[in-house]
């Protein structure tokens, strides 16, 4: 992904854990790579968000920072040059990845089309490898990838409401499309939907709330990096077709006569 490689295929969010503590060992039980940490609220100290640069190492995770909190194009330009910026402080020199979120909607937290399409073409001119969350939009997915972004984010179902994967469909058409990766980002709430993500084809997904708000963060961290595993395994398998009718596993030929 833009020119990196990684070995987990999960990668986990760092809010809306109750300590420290707890989302350290999530994370490190989930095996992922990539955190993403919110620019806006680090840079401002924002409530639980207080010492998060300093709480992981990241000379062993690869930080995506984000611009949550961003309601247009300009908004999420400025965040996103910071967290690059912050990125450098905490030793990732050669770090230009940016999670681009631009969410006027403050009820169902919806990404803005158009102005996710103004910030990532300025952000890529820029020399950032962008991955925009946005819809499950095909036509929109195909259009940020053809200004140049690292990836495409669709959503399942809207951020943190654990609906599952409502938009498979057009994640497929996607996923059939894409020339980059194809990220599943918001909505999953069990390892099985995670694993749904993944044999629909997705190359990665982002999971935080599903992870940070379960009873057991982690041990739902390690169950969702293994769902993941799975998932892609199955989606290389390849499943058996869907059929109207019952078929036999044993043979009927050579039985024994009553």
């Amino acid at each position: 992904m833009a020119g990196r490689s990684f070995q987990s295929r999960l990668m986990t969010g760092s809010g809306k854990y109750n300590d420290f503590e707890t989302m350290r060992g999530s994370i490190a039980a989930s095996g992922c790579d990539i955190v993403t940490v919110a620019v806006r609220r680090v840079q401002t100290n924002a409530p639980g968000h207080e010492g998060l640069a300093e709480a992981l190492n990241w000379s062993k995770i690869w930080m995506l920072p984000n611009t949550a909190g961003c309601k247009t194009a300009e908004e999420a330009i400025r965040v996103a040059r910071l967290g690059r910026e912050m990125a450098k402080l905490l030793g990732q020199e050669d770090n230009n990845f940016i999670k681009l979120e631009v969410i006027p909607d403050p009820t169902y937290l919806l990404p803005d089309p158009i102005g996710t399409l103004d910030a990532a073409e300025q952000l890529v001119k820029e020399g950032f490898a962008v991955l925009p969350y946005i819809n499950a939009d095909p036509m929109l997915a195909k259009r940020l990838e053809e200004v140049g972004c690292a990836t495409v984010m669709p959503l399942g179902s809207p951020i943190g409401s654990g609906q599952g994967i409502q938009t498979a469909a057009n994640i497929r058409i996607i996923i059939e499309n894409a020339k980059v990766p194809v990220v599943v980002d918001a909505g999953i709430g069990t390892p099985s939907e995670a694993a749904l993500a993944m044999e629909l084809g997705a190359d990665a997904v982002l999971i935080n709330s599903a992870i940070a708000l379960a009873r057991n963060p982690v041990a739902m961290g390690q169950a969702m990096g293994m769902a993941v595993n799975a998932g892609r395994l199955a989606y290389h398998a390849g499943r058996i077709p869907i059929q109207a009718l019952a078929s036999a596993s044993s043979p009927l030929t050579g039985t024994i006569s009553s």
